[in-house]
């Protein structure tokens, strides 16, 4: 099954998982450190609201900040695009604004890696590799694409009980991104 499709399919708490763990990834392109979205993973465990911890990983974050690194370059979009999904985060788990979360969360995380891959993804967009295209598809592109599917995976056959797994894999790309930057500042340096 497609990326695509198993968005479609999902049901709240796959497509919050789905959408936090996009942005999680990214956490490094923000400068937050590996526990700023902990609490919001927690309420996706228990089924409490997660307005609370989403104010406060906005606050942490520095969410509506400018963008900082002002060469205007891919890490500049990057970062960019990282912000929005943080932004645009909704306060409650409600079927469609959450779906529509996850979705962009999907497209803006791997349009980050495909930024900051140093080999070339040859599709023209990252929308044939949601819809399941791989043909030419650069490593870090395609990592990101596992995972993403992964999590929906975990989280339709498991429920709740998938969470765990999803956090775990979710902490494995947040390891891989952070190198990548961290790769990328020591070549400009």
């Amino acid at each position: 099954m497609s990326l695509v499709e198993l968005i479609a399919q999902a049901d709240e708490r796959g497509l919050a998982a789905s959408g936090l763990a996009c942005l999680d990834r990214c956490v490094p392109l923000l400068g937050g450190d590996d526990l700023v979205l902990r609490p919001l993973w927690t309420s996706l465990a228990d089924g409490s609201g997660w307005s609370e911890g989403l104010e406060k990983a906005r606050g942490s974050l520095g969410a509506g900040e400018e963008i900082g690194g002002g060469t205007g370059g891919q890490a500049d979009e990057a970062e960019a695009l990282a912000r929005r999904m943080l932004d645009a985060a909704p306060a409650s788990q409600e079927a469609a604004g959450i779906r529509l979360w996850a979705d962009a969360c999907s497209v803006a995380a791997l349009q980050i890696h495909r930024l900051l891959d140093p080999a070339e993804d040859r599709a023209p967009s990252v929308d044939s590799r949601r819809e399941g295209g791989t043909e030419g598809m650069s490593p870090l592109v395609a990592a990101e694409l596992r995972r993403q599917v992964t999590v929906l995976e975990l989280l339709a056959g498991h429920g709740a009980a998938g969470l765990r797994r999803a956090l775990d894999i979710s902490t494995e790309g947040r390891r891989v991104l952070r190198a990548v930057v961290s790769r990328r500042a020591r070549g400009r340096g």
